[in-house]
């Protein structure tokens, strides 16, 4: 059967390229759609695409989509880790190794043709998307913030060649832990000894300033990490900041220095999967019941983002934010929580050892040379 490669150039082929997931995983129970209203955001109106370039693709097979992707080029990646790569994204397919060959050759083509040398994914313009391919933990529902795909997806990769670049992996820990009565007391040290505090969320005039410190630390405290790439201001601006906004203030904690810096940072969401499986995608008419509902009731959370500023890191600031969140988690009687993916060689993630976890999924970013 002849696979037709299309190149997605109007608005309802876009819409085509955004709902294909939701067929593609009509019967599986663990898949959670993004809203698609985001995902149509995101790929025509990005701040990204201000310095990216990007193009998305929808396979055929009988006039119907088998198979979609997006390959983007991003500069900012390349000039910062002297690479020349082109990325690939929002990769899905049905079990057909063709198919996926032909979706992967059409962005190697287009890369090639902006002297890339290299193709690498699944990756979207920035870690603040979707990631990483996953190669264990099928049977999980995974956050909202992360990918899921069939178990044939990484078993066809390998069949065309790609490698493994990096890996990044997740944990389930218990999150009711009591916190021991040492840890309690090194962290009052801790605090009395570099004069900090934990910023308390009802004084809403400084939460306007932390805004921007936030960033600007989150940028900072993430340069080590694998593939990260600092937002830009216009990113930060236009759909980052709305981030904060959408923070469930009982499940974050900021550390501030006597100037009210953030020194280190933890934010962490109900998980939100559940109700995004109800919404279907759509906020309405009655996703967004869901939704905040489950935002809401939750016994689950997800650990979305935590770190240090470079120069208060190796301070024991993690122990912390870690001790301020669970007391609320026994507080909350919030049964788990998840970590957010991390690179299987950062040693930041030593400090979860000391929870009760199992392992719970493993994502991968592929590689090949073009």
């Amino acid at each position: 059967m002849e696979i037709k490669i299309i190149e997605v150039e109007n608005k309802r082929d876009l819409k085509r390229f955004v709902d294909f997931p939701t067929s593609l995983y009509k019967e599986n129970k663990y898949f959670v759609p993004a809203l698609r209203i985001d995902e149509i955001k995101s790929l025509s109106k990005s701040p990204s695409l201000a310095y990216c370039s990007m193009k998305l693709w929808l396979a055929f097979i009988n006039n119907k989509i088998v198979g979609r992707i997006a390959g983007i080029v991003n500069p900012r990646a390349n000039e910062l880790f002297q690479q020349k790569r082109v990325r690939f994204g929002w990769f899905d397919f049905i079990e057909d190794v063709e198919v996926a060959k032909a979706l992967l050759r059409q962005v190697t083509t287009w890369g090639q043709s902006f002297g890339m040398n290299q193709i690498h994914g699944p990756l979207g313009f920035n870690t603040w998307s979707r990631q990483g391919m996953l190669v264990s933990g099928f049977e999980e529902i995974p956050p909202v913030n992360c990918l899921y795909n069939f178990p044939y997806y990484p078993q066809i990769m390998e069949q065309l060649g790609f490698e493994k670049e990096v890996d990044w992996v997740q944990y389930e820990m218990v999150a009711c832990m009591d916190i021991p009565p040492k840890v309690e007391r090194i962290n009052k040290l801790i605090m009395e000894k570099y004069n900090l505090r934990v910023f308390d969320f009802k004084d809403k005039k400084l939460m306007k300033q932390l805004t921007e410190k936030f960033f600007s630390t989150y940028n900072e405290s993430f340069k080590s990490v694998h593939n990260f790439i600092p937002l830009t201001t216009e990113e930060i601006n236009s759909g980052a900041a709305s981030y904060i906004k959408m923070i469930n203030k009982e499940l974050a904690c900021f550390v501030l220095d006597p100037d009210d810096n953030i020194v280190a940072f933890a934010i962490t969401f109900p998980t939100l999967s559940k109700g995004f499986q109800k919404a279907k995608g759509r906020l309405f008419p009655f996703g967004w019941y869901h939704i905040l509902r489950a935002f809401r009731k939750y016994e689950t959370v997800d650990l979305m983002l935590n770190g240090a500023h470079p120069d208060w890191q190796k301070r024991g600031l993690s122990s912390i934010y870690h001790s301020y969140l669970n007391e609320v988690y026994i507080k909350r009687k919030v049964r788990y929580a998840i970590s957010n993916p991390q690179v299987e060689t950062n040693t930041a993630t030593n400090v979860w050892s000391t929870y009760e976890r199992r392992d719970f999924m493993r994502r991968r970013c592929y590689i090949q040379d073009i």
